[in-house]
């Protein structure tokens, strides 16, 4: 079973898209913040993040980043994930090391289609 860890701080949407992933046959990791993030992804090794780039302690931003720099972590695919929308803010996902961005609210189908897409490579 694949594991993915989920960091997101509000819970109606840890609520839906844990529920979602579990139904594809997901393990799903929660943490509700950065910092929690970052250490889940250290301890767990998941096989990709989901990543909100908005959170309280450390943001996805930084986040990512640490995910990134460490050599334990660095090769965990993550897909930011924002209600922004503009094309400056998947440039900021991706120039922060995110794999790839998708937005809120969440369409299941398009976002399993890029989770699938980053297990695959």
């Amino acid at each position: 079973m694949l594991r993915i860890l989920l960091v997101e701080d509000n819970e109606m949407n840890r609520d839906m898209l844990s529920r979602r992933l579990e139904r594809k046959n997901f393990q799903v990791i929660i943490a509700v913040d950065g910092a929690e993030g970052v250490a889940k992804a250290e301890e767990e090794h998941p096989d990709l993040i989901l990543m909100d780039m908005s959170l309280p302690v450390m943001d996805g931003w930084e986040a990512t980043r640490q995910v990134k720099s460490s050599p334990k972590t660095a090769h965990i695919p993550i897909i930011g994930l924002t209600a922004h929308a503009m094309a400056s803010d998947r440039e900021k996902c991706l120039n922060a090391g995110c794999d790839d961005y998708d937005t809120k609210p969440v369409d299941i189908v398009r976002l399993m289609s890029k989770i699938q897409a980053q297990l695959d490579k």
